[in-house]
């Protein structure tokens, strides 16, 4: 069994910034790609990064020169840097993780706002 769990999300004001944390555990053997999707209230789940397993990074627009993505292979770890946050980046945020299958968590609540 595998688990992914997400932490990192809250509440913060525009022009702020979040890290968030991707753990990945259980019977799982070299993980390939790690990434972060979205899914902002009335919209469909959308990616926002993605990295490889040699480090090799995918932005989507909106995340491009604000959001970083890094990972921990010895932990099985991926984070999503966010900065300057805008209330448009209000969504929940889903980690995924790419082995053998494709692993999702059930997600953070970011929620930017005044």
């Amino acid at each position: 069994q595998v688990q992914v769990v997400e932490s990192g999300g809250g509440l913060v004001q525009p022009g702020g910034s979040l890290r968030l944390s991707c753990v990945v555990s259980g019977s799982i053997f070299s993980i390939s790609a790690m990434g972060w999707h979205r899914q902002a209230p009335g919209k469909e789940r959308e990616v926002v990064a993605a990295i490889g397993g040699g480090g090799t990074t995918f932005y989507a627009d909106s995340a491009k020169g604000r959001f970083t993505i890094s990972r921990d292979n010895a932990k099985n770890t991926v984070y999503l840097q966010m900065n300057n946050l805008q209330p448009e980046d209000t969504a929940v945020y889903y980690c995924n993780a790419r082995a053998t299958s494709l692993y999702w968590g059930n997600g953070t609540l970011v929620a930017v706002s005044s």
